[in-house]
């Protein structure tokens, strides 16, 4: 049976107090929405639809960057969830398969929870996700008769009885399209916030006769963010899952809670990470590799056996290859650093290629703007590029080639030759005492014009 999700993000966020769409706020380097689609991709959806309403252009643009198949429905009222849905069935003409309705500030659904959602409609017509919470507080209340859901009651409309019940409403939902859009639009507002209930849709299709159940899912799943404080606490749920499935999966993390991930980072097996160290999105650490402390890394792949760091920062396009060093204050932008390089004090090597073997001397630059344009330095094989080199780009230097220290390289360097670009030395006796002299003289004449 294909399989559609429906992914509600229309909410504002009032108790975010922010500008920005609730489901944008991130959690591991990610929006939330990232996290729900991500938890819905396990299910191969046919297609994706995302509802939103308040920042509708900011929302569409977060959910095509993440899937680009995606189609994103305006809810231009906030009327309910039912409402919401609702919203979504034109861009699902013509599907014939099953929904499935999450919601986009939910970030820690876990993936295997909606497969067995999805397993459950082989036998029922109307599943619901639910948890037993530890403190129901003003959750909807799942009321059971066995297997069979009878109802879903709102807390402000529930009896006392019924606020009694602990299993309660996630507001996940999964159906075949046809069902839950056929039992949307007889869904009514008579209720306590006069909105369209998505919960409604239970007791109408116990009213047909079909089918209807709840499977149960650990309460942390179901965890909703609506305010700054949430958020915090998500981030740090997030941080301690993803710290322990890396330690899980053999990587050595020294300090783990000092060691902040993204949703994407990929860490290998054997790999140490010392503390203090920042993963920004789109980073891969393959087996072996060493992560000194206070590195930040992102966008950037590090290969087996190099060492990054204490104090380094590699940024996106950086691609480091097998046992490559990176050392205390040293940033990559941009650039490719093939096997056995070593770049290990002050640098910075932006839009470049390093070769094999290569060492780069303390304090080189690769001077690759002009103001304007960026442009590529190109150094080759077994370059020993002297400290305090700068590199004005584009420019290239050969294998085996030498840059003497403090050359300043402005036209491509042959391989095996040596570069010196330096002014020539001038030693001027007595010249700094009687320069010193004149300067304290002035600058006593200044103060004195002044008072």
């Amino acid at each position: 049976m294909s399989i559609s999700l429906i992914i509600l993000a229309a909410g504002k966020g009032t108790r975010m107090n922010s500008d920005l769409p609730k489901v944008l706020h991130p959690i591991g380097q990610a929006p939330m929405l990232a996290h729900a689609m991500r938890a819905g991709a396990a299910l191969d959806p046919e297609r994706i639809v995302v509802v939103a309403g308040h920042g509708a252009d900011a929302v569409t643009k977060a959910a095509r960057d993440i899937d680009d198949r995606v189609d994103v429905v305006l809810q231009e009222e906030q009327l309910g969830t039912a409402h919401a849905v609702a919203q979504a069935r034109p861009a699902l003409d013509g599907f014939d398969g099953d929904v499935v309705v999450l919601y986009g500030d939910t970030p820690f659904l876990r993936p295997e929870t909606l497969e067995r959602m999805a397993a459950a409609r082989a036998h029922h017509d109307v599943i619901v996700l639910g948890f037993d919470a530890a403190d129901p507080g003003r959750y909807g209340r799942l009321v059971m008769n066995g297997d069979t859901l009878e109802r879903i009651v709102e807390f402000k409309d529930a009896s006392d009885e019924e606020r009694r019940i602990s299993f309660c409403n996630s507001g996940l939902m999964a159906a075949d399209a046809a069902t839950l859009f056929d039992l949307i639009s007889q869904v009514g507002n008579d209720n306590a916030a006069g909105e369209y209930y998505l919960t409604d849709v239970v007791e109408l299709a116990r009213a047909r006769g079909l089918s209807v159940t709840a499977i149960a899912c650990d309460e942390a799943e179901t965890l909703g963010v609506n305010s700054r404080t949430e958020l915090a606490a998500a981030e740090a749920a997030f941080q301690a899952r993803a710290r322990a499935a890396l330690m899980e999966n053999g990587v050595t993390l020294m300090a783990p809670e000092t060691v902040f991930l993204s949703l994407d980072t990929v860490i290998g097996r054997d790999a140490v990470v010392e503390p203090n160290v920042v993963f920004g999105p789109g980073v891969t650490v393959e087996s072996g590799a060493r992560i000194r402390a206070f590195s930040h890394l992102e966008g950037c792949h590090v290969s087996r056996g190099a060492i990054i760091g204490p104090f380094a920062r590699l940024r996106p396009g950086a691609e480091l290859a097998e046992d490559v060093h990176v050392g205390n204050f040293v940033e990559i932008k941009n650039a490719q650093v093939d096997e056995g390089a070593k770049i290990n004090h002050l640098s910075y090597v932006g839009d470049a290629t390093i070769g094999a073997r290569t060492n780069v001397g303390a304090g080189t630059i690769t001077c690759n703007y002009d103001g304007v344009m960026k442009h590529r330095t190109e150094i080759g094989r077994d370059v020993f590029i002297g400290s305090d080199t700068m590199l004005v780009a584009p420019v290239k230097v050969g294998d085996a080639a030498m840059t003497a220290t403090g050359t300043v390289v402005t036209r491509d360097v042959e391989p095996g030759a040596l570069a010196i670009a330096r002014v020539p030395q001038e030693n001027r006796p007595g010249y700094a005492r009687r320069l010193m002299e004149m300067l304290r003289a002035r600058k006593a004449n200044k103060q004195k014009g002044q008072n």
